[in-house]
């Protein structure tokens, strides 16, 4: 079902939360979740929050700040909630915040908060345009502009990124390594 595109779309109609018990199946020997099964989840919840507000097929075009802040044990209770924290033309930032709990104890802990951009896509391929978002309150309000900070420092980034890369060819950049635990052995 492709949407409106000229509708707004409020926050809380895209909003999703998944729920898995991680089993020892997406763990290492330790008896952690891989993050990589964790990443997995998150872009299933990523998706799904992306497909409902844009109302067709979505696709992951970047994340962004991916930090396990806490380790998930086998036999805890994962939930990931998601939403749409900004939109673009075609593509939408997706927030996901991260929780275990352990069932036995009833802790919760916050393992990790990530921002999923993705792509509508429509039945061509080629990109097309998602309804604009809806802001219901001062908290999707200060999400979304934290996102719109953050892609200006992104972009700010990539600029003196790019720059920096220039001159590091032209001097070498031996200075940098100065204070590091690196040998330049040629």
């Amino acid at each position: 079902m492709v949407t409106d595109p000229t509708v707004p779309r409020p926050v809380s109609y895209s909003r999703v939360t998944i729920t898995e018990l991680m089993t020892p199946v997406s763990a290492n020997f330790g008896g952690k979740v891989h993050g990589g099964a964790l990443l997995s989840l998150m872009d299933k919840v990523a998706y799904a929050c992306a497909a409902k507000h844009s109302g067709g097929y979505c696709v992951t075009a970047a994340v962004d700040k991916v930090e396990f802040l806490q380790p998930v044990q086998v036999g805890e209770l994962v939930s990931m909630s998601a939403s749409v924290n900004y939109v673009g033309r075609t593509s939408l930032v997706v927030g996901i915040r991260v929780t275990a709990e352990n069932v036995e104890n009833g802790t919760v802990k916050h393992t990790n908060t990530s921002y999923f951009t993705m792509v509508a896509k429509g039945p061509d391929g080629l990109p097309r345009v998602v309804p604009p978002l809806l802001l219901e309150n001062k908290e999707d309000l200060r999400r979304c502009l934290e996102t719109i900070r953050r892609k200006e420092i992104r972009l700010q980034f990539q600029d003196e990124f790019d720059n920096e890369k220039s001159r590091l060819r032209a001097d070498g950049g031996l200075e940098i390594l100065k204070d590091e635990r690196v040998v330049v052995g040629f």
